[in-house]
Order: C-alpha cells, then sequence, then structure tokens
C-alpha cells in the first residue's frame, strides 16, 4: 500500500488532468461541507434551546387548582377550591419513586402594582413562599449570604433572599445588602442572600424574584394552609409523565372532585415538552444525515464517473501492464487508491473550510452577545471521526465499478486500441 511508485503514478494520474480533478473534488467536498454546517446548525440550535431550560430538574411536572367542571358528592360544578398543605403529605404517601414535592405560594409579579418598598425606592417583583428543595429544582447561584433552610421553615423566620435584579433595583452600587430589611406588602423580611440565575433561565423577570419560607409567607399574609401550586420532581429512573395521572388522582380524592373531571387540576408537564424537543432533535440530525448524504452521493457519482473515463483513457496502458504480467488485483487495488485518495483529500478539505466556517460563526457570536435559540453551533469529534469512515467508504464505493471495468480489459483488445 506505501510502495513509493504506486503513489507516484497516483500523483501523476490525477495531476494530469488537473480542472477535472479540482471539478469532481469538489463535489465530495461541498458534499462534506455541507454535512458538518447541517449538523453544526442544528447543534447550535438544541444548545440554544436547552440554555432556554436552564438548569431545572427537567422530570418535573407544576400542578395548580382551577375551578371545577362537574358536580360531585353535593357540591356544584364552578367550585374554586386551593391545595392544601395535607395534599402534600396524601401524594408523598400514596405516589413512590417522587424525589421532591415542593408547594409554593405567589404574591405579585413582574410588571404589576409595586409590591416591595425600601426606603424611598419600590418595585413589582414576584415574591415567593417556598421550601428549601425548590434551589434542587430551579437551580440558581447563591452569590452572597444563603438560602433558605428547613429551620427557617420551623421558625417561621421573615427573612428572604433576592434575586441580583431587585438588588440592582432597590440598592445602590456597593451597598451592604445582607441584614438589610425590604418591606413586601407592608411586612419586614430581612434580607439573608442574594442570588443569580442564568441570563437565558427565565431572562430579566428570573432575576427580579424574592424568596422568603412557605411557613413564614403563609403566616405573614394569611394563606392558612393554602398551597398556590406544586412542583414535583420524580427520582431519577421514574417518569414524571407515568406518575402524573396518579398524583392529579390522590388530590382530586382529597378535594371531592370527580374523576373524570380534566380542568379541575390544571398541571404542565415539563418533562413531556422535553422529550417532544429531544425527539424534534434527533429528527432534525437524521434530516442533517440524510441531505449531507445525498450531496456527498452526487459528489461520489461523479467520481465514478470521471474514474470510468480515466480507464478508457488508459485502455492501451492497462492492456501493456497485463500483458507484463500485471494481475487483475494489483490493477484493481490501483484504481480503488486513486479513488480513496482523491476522495479522502477532497473530504479533508470539505471538513477544514467546514470547521473554518464554524469557527467563523462562533467568533460571531462571542462579538455580538448571545442570540436566542442559537448557541455555539459545533460538531463533536465523533461526527469528525464518521465522515472519514464515510469518505474512506465513499472512496471505495466510486471507484468499484470502474476497477471492476479495468480488470475486464483483455490485453490482446486493448493494445489493438488507438
Amino acid at each position: 500500500m506505501f510502495n513509493k511508485d504506486r503513489w507516484k503514478e497516483i500523483l501523476e494520474v490525477l495531476s494530469s488532468n488537473v480542472f477535472r480533478t479540482l471539478a469532481t473534488s469538489f463535489g465530495v467536498g461541498w458534499g462534506i461541507f455541507i454535512l458538518i454546517i447541517l449538523l453544526a446548525a442544528g447543534k447550535g440550535l438544541e444548545n440554544g434551546i436547552r440554555a432556554d431550560f436552564g438548569d431545572i430538574a427537567t422530570n418535573t411536572m407544576f400542578m395548580w387548582s382551577r375551578n371545577t367542571t362537574i358536580p360531585y358528592k353535593g357540591l356544584p360544578k364552578g367550585r374554586r377550591f386551593s391545595f392544601k398543605l395535607e395534599d402534600v403529605q396524601a401524594i408523598n404517601d400514596n405516589v413512590p419513586n417522587l424525589r421532591f414535592i415542593s408547594p409554593r405560594n405567589q404574591l405579585g409579579g413582574f410588571g404589576g402594582a409595586n409590591n416591595v418598598v425600601r426606603g424611598l425606592k419600590t418595585g413589582a417583583f414576584n415574591v415567593y413562599g417556598d421550601y428549601p428543595q425548590i434551589i434542587r429544582q430551579e437551580p440558581m447561584t447563591i452569590t452572597s449570604g444563603r438560602f433558605l433552610n428547613q429551620n427557617d421553615i420551623e421558625d417561621k423566620r421573615k427573612i428572604a433572599v433576592i434575586g441580583d435584579g431587585v438588588k440592582n433595583e432597590l440598592y445602590k452600587l456597593g451597598e451592604v445588602v445582607l441584614g438589610t430589611y425590604v418591606k413586601i406588602q407592608g411586612v419586614n423580611f430581612m434580607v439573608v442572600g442574594t442570588y443569580q440565575k442564568k441570563s437565558d433561565g427565565g431572562g430579566e423577570e428570573g432575576q427580579k424574584e424574592i424568596f422568603v419560607p412557605f411557613t413564614a409567607f403563609s403566616q405573614a399574609f394569611n394563606m392558612g394552609n393554602d398551597v398556590g401550586w406544586m412542583a414535583i420532581t420524580a427520582k431519577d429512573g421514574s417518569s414524571i409523565s407515568n406518575l402524573k395521572e396518579k398524583i392529579v388522582g390522590v388530590v382530586k380524592e382529597k378535594r371531592k372532585i370527580h374523576p373524570d373531571d380534566k380542568r379541575a387540576v390544571g398541571y404542565f408537564d415539563l418533562y413531556e415538552q422535553f422529550n417532544r424537543v429531544e425527539s424534534l432533535f434527533g429528527a432534525l440530525r437524521w434530516v442533517a444525515y440524510f441531505v449531507g448524504v445525498l450531496v456527498l452521493l452526487s459528489g461520489i457519482i461523479g467520481v465514478s464517473n470521471i474514474m470510468l473515463i480515466v480507464i478508457k483513457e488508459r485502455t492501451k496502458e492497462i492492456g501493456i501492464r497485463r500483458a507484463l504480467g500485471e494481475g487483475p488485483w494489483s490493477i484493481k487495488k490501483q484504481i480503488l487508491m486513486e479513488s480513496i485518495f482523491l476522495t479522502i483529500i477532497s473530504g479533508m478539505v470539505g471538513i477544514i473550510f467546514g470547521s473554518t466556517f464554524i469557527y467563523g460563526v462562533n467568533a460571531v457570536l462571542d462579538s455580538v452577545g448571545p442570540v436566542d435559540m442559537f448557541v455555539n453551533p459545533s460538531v463533536s469529534l465523533g461526527v469528525v471521526v464518521s465522515a472519514l469512515v464515510i469518505l474512506i467508504f465513499s472512496g471505495l464505493l466510486a471507484g468499484f465499478i470502474p476497477a471492476q471495468s479495468a480488470i475486464k480489459i483483455r490485453p490482446i483488445e486493448a493494445l489493438r486500441t488507438e
């Protein structure tokens, strides 16, 4: 395979008609280039969508109460009800494989009426009454101080963890935050921590939230045992999608809701939505491979056709070599090596140009800042290795028919060819 004379002959054949060789190479190089660009674009879109999900626990559902639509056990339809803390315990007792059940309450809202005051400054922020495990379901980075803990829950401590967006609006630059007080709807809460979420995880609103202990929230704002909504996460190895019907069934039984009432309990299955997105990404990857391979196939057909023309031009040469005793396999190997060499070199050029293009796109994205739903387009090393394997196989495929044609040439007929 590494015979010096053989490789010299291969180079001479390919350089004998440079324009034809370049035109043939373009088809293969373009096919690999398109394949890499399509896969990189799909990866960029996938990274962007994943960034929107952030670090949130995706095996999670959110559940809230709505009006009933079917009368049940003497209770009328259209009844408005609230979840209770006892519902949380009932779910925990009756539904296995749940990792977290977080009852939540909420006040205010981004863009609504001002509900938080500090000195002369006011702001409208989402205020959540939560349990400590919410940070495991909706991860955030604590930038100073601490988050809620179990002692805060048990002692009903009026403490608060505020987002960086809240801090920027209510405090001056460099001003001490920890140990100060903010007034939430007339009730003072001491700030014990600050947090930051990813810029694409909730956007501006995600940075303008305040977390206080669930029990202190209920006491301060007269919520009693009411629960506004729940965030429920299944254990690893279990799907929340498979558990949600049982969870909803437990709540319906506790709140005396007709089992067939589909609207009384609202929920959002994040795991189901995440899997749909994953399926979409899988489909996009297959489309990219399909289109790229089709383009590459057109290049391979071009290589094969050119090799057939080359064989036709070298008929006399092949006849002389056969007459001098060279075996069919030696000639076949020569043709296959020429085809593989041309295909691999063309493909490597396509890989280099594709990689350079991707590098340029990433450089532009870095300079202009984050782009919604499109982050860090790239291809893995595995894709490059796969492309090389495809190239080798393509070279064999492109050279097989010409090689077969070459060994069928009879020496006596070849020598007669003018």
